[in-house]
């Protein structure tokens, strides 16, 4: 076995590590503090090829591989929360089901731009009476001709009224399907962002659907199969949150480094009490362990071979670990680490989402439990 990156993964990681920390990073307090949705850096982004970093080349994308996607994630969480969601959720949920399911034409069509930077994706599952349980789905598109007419309403769209194309779980008749909505679709009605514990430069919306009319041939994937393609889909958007999640728990730990090797108390640095060194230790062993269940998972992907168990391991512990090392590294802070003057505030309500969203821990541990 070989746990050594590639150098094409190398430099990657190099040239993201070099961008968050000059573009990102010090940006990320203003953003988190006024909920500006950070187009500054999504051009930059654009501009490097990342917003379809891991798509085909001949639909617009760098073609690399799922391993490449997790490390721009993680490095991009190590800067900036709200980014790094924003990304995953236009690479992962959006520009990933139009690459697997979709139509020449449509790849043409919406993939293409979306691979380019030129607009944002996102996709629609949640409704007010179906989170975790999505055959409570009730949003509905019924075919008249050669239109299909949705109605119905959705929550928790990351990057909703910000995308220009938005992908839709609907029910078509007692099964589902996946419809393609351009967002300046009449009918289509977005509410205010949600105000929520962090993450406030990603926006996420509830949306209204009042007889939205899109051509039959928006159809992604095949009819019926909605629920199957989302699963799929979800698989690899965990693999997504987990990088995520590795990101914001690498931020978190070099904070509270570096805060102890600074502060003193009792006439000596913090990091030398052992107290402290030891939850310093304990976050490094965290930190490691969910990387290369991050990576594992990522590289089964990429081979070809089945890994739904190990994205929801993977997904499992590293946001439950991120939670953990984001409170750890609060507490090395002390009382400095309950004041905004520290990033590591942001970080632990950052963190928060990441066991709730994408299949909670409880949905993983039933993934896991049934796989076994």
């Amino acid at each position: 076995m070989d746990f050594d990156l590639s150098e094409e993964h190398r430099m990657l990681r190099s040239t993201l590590r070099e961008f968050v920390e000059a573009e990102v990073a010090p940006r990320a307090r203003h953003v988190d503090e006024t909920g500006e949705f950070p187009w500054e850096s999504l051009n930059a982004l654009a501009k490097l090829g990342m917003l379809g970093l891991n798509i085909p080349e001949e639909y617009g994308g760098g073609g690399a591989d799922a391993l490449s996607a997790a490390i721009l994630i993680e490095e991009l969480g190590r800067g900036c929360g709200s980014l790094a969601l924003i990304v995953a959720a236009h690479l992962g949920l959006a520009c990933g089901p139009l690459a697997a399911f979709g139509t020449e034409a449509q790849k043409k069509r919406w993939l293409v731009p979306m691979a380019r930077g030129k607009t944002l994706g996102c996709l629609g599952l949640t409704e007010t009476g179906a989170g975790s349980d999505l055959r409570a789905v009730r949003t509905s598109a019924v075919r008249q001709g050669d239109e299909w007419v949705i109605n119905g309403d959705k929550m928790w769209l990351t990057n909703g009224a910000e995308a220009g194309v938005v992908l839709l779980l609907c029910r078509t008749g007692e099964r589902f399907s996946h419809l393609i909505v351009p967002a300046n679709t009449p009918g289509l009605g977005f509410g205010p962002p949600e105000k929520k514990m962090g993450l406030h430069g990603s926006h996420t919306y509830a949306v209204a659907l009042e007889d939205v009319h899109v051509p039959v041939e928006n159809l992604l994937g095949a009819e019926g199969r909605g629920l199957q393609q989302t699963l799929q889909v979800l698989d690899g958007g965990r693999i997504g949150i987990a990088a995520l999640s590795l990101g914001l728990a690498q931020a978190a730990f070099d904070a509270a480094r570096t805060y102890a090797g600074t502060r003193k108390a009792f006439g000596q640095p913090l990091a030398e009490h052992q107290a402290i060194a030891f939850m310093l230790a304990d976050m490094a062993v965290d930190i490691e362990a969910a990387r290369w269940l991050v990576y594992r998972a990522a590289w089964l992907r990429d081979c070809g071979r089945p890994y739904t168990r190990e994205a929801s391991i993977a997904k499992l512990f590293a946001t439950e670990m991120a939670e953990r090392v984001a409170r750890n590294a609060l507490q090395v802070h002390g009382g400095y680490g309950y004041s905004q003057e520290y990033p590591v505030e942001r970080i632990y309500r950052d963190a928060r989402l990441m066991t709730i969203g994408e299949g909670t821990s409880e949905m993983q541990r039933l993934v896991i439990a049934r796989l076994l």
